[in-house]
């Protein structure tokens, strides 16, 4: 092999090499935010829960007060 084409083999690699860790990231972020997306809506709907009971709990003591 001559010197362009060893040049050329470690530009095509490297290339490879960086499309990969790209990829890799890219599939890494997303599923991040994935996860913070799925995490998100769980803790909304438990606010939601929350919210409901302390309207049920107001509206069932509400003309308790003397």
């Amino acid at each position: 092999m001559n010197l362009i084409e060893q040049a050329a083999g470690g530009i095509v690699a490297r290339g490879d090499l960086g499309h990969l860790a790209l990829l890799l990231w890219a599939f890494g972020a997303s599923a991040l935010a994935l996860l913070v997306l799925r995490e998100l809506v769980a803790a909304n709907r438990r606010f939601d829960d929350f919210v409901r009971e302390f309207a049920r709990f107001n509206a069932r003591y509400e003309g308790d007060q003397t």
